[in-house]
């Protein structure tokens, strides 16, 4: 509601200056709730809706909003940080009913994972429109109650409570195909590390075979077999994933640092699916 204020209080003077926009973007950076590429795409569209659509206008919004962007960390150290945030709000013994996944940081890793999608193109769009929505569902339930869905485990015990876990788009799937979406951006990154002449399309589909693939039905396959003809090369991947100012050497060690910190949450993450029964959900 703040955001809105701000921008209405613009509306007066008829154009949003540079200024006027960095104030704004930061106050989404800051104050948003987790789905972040979704908020920003929002934003634009607001900020569009106020100078008119006027091009000229609009060009300026999509010059500072990328600028702004390419200023921020890379993915790869930003995903480093949440997922050290998450790993101290862990409780020592994090098992079973007891066990906690702090949300905001767990769909902060997501959504950065939507980032480096929206990077490569269109030709991940399959995969980027897959994490979005189930990104969305899990932020949705949580903004109805911030405080007891802090926890993102309370979904899924009101679900399987109310015997809808299995059901429908439900929070609980949607849980368990992001963790199964890290689970091959983990399979990814450790195989780029480790056959580094191996092209990215073989890579990428070595990847998905043993982790998304056997609990994806003939429709998603097909799907993914498409993308991966249009997977970018090696090179261009390593650009994507790479800060400003950073060489190899600095990008290989945030992937190692990158997996090391994820690959207890996700086991974390396998447990509680585990104990709750949804660890055999496949799609169609």
């Amino acid at each position: 509601q703040a955001l809105k204020n701000y921008i209405k209080s613009k509306i007066y003077v008829k154009k949003i200056n540079v200024h006027d926009l960095e104030i704004i973007y930061k106050f989404v950076i800051d104050r948003t709730t987790p789905c972040l590429v979704t908020k920003t795409y929002e934003l634009r569209g607001i900020l569009y809706m106020y100078v008119n659509n006027n091009q000229e206008e609009k060009e300026v919004i999509d010059s500072e909003m990328k600028r702004m962007r390419e200023m921020e960390k890379s993915e790869l150290k930003s995903a480093i940080e949440e997922l050290s945030m998450m790993i101290q709000l862990r409780p020592a013994d994090n098992k079973h009913d007891g066990a906690h996944v702090p949300t905001r940081p767990f769909l902060h890793v997501c959504d950065l994972v939507i980032q480096v999608l929206d990077k490569i193109g269109p030709t991940m769009a399959v995969f980027r429109q897959d994490i979005c929505q189930n990104v969305q569902r899990l932020e949705m339930l949580y903004e109805s109650d911030p405080s007891k869905y802090s926890n993102l485990v309370e979904m899924l015990k009101k679900e399987v409570i109310e015997g809808n876990a299995k059901k429908g788009p439900s929070c609980s799937k949607a849980f368990v195909w992001l963790t199964r979406s890290l689970d091959f951006t983990v399979a990814l990154l450790r195989r780029l590390l480790k056959y580094q002449g191996e092209s990215m399309e073989q890579a990428v589909e070595e990847s998905y075979n043993i982790t998304l693939k056997p609990r994806h039905g003939w429709i998603s396959s097909i799907a993914v077999k498409v993308a991966l003809k249009l997977v970018p090369d090696n090179k261009t991947f390593t650009n994507i994933l790479m800060a400003k100012n950073e060489n190899y050497d600095n990008l290989e060690e945030d992937m190692q640092t990158f997996i090391s910190l994820l690959e207890p949450v996700l086991e974390d993450n396998h447990s509680i699916l585990r104990f709750y029964r949804l660890d055999g959900l496949k799609s169609t």
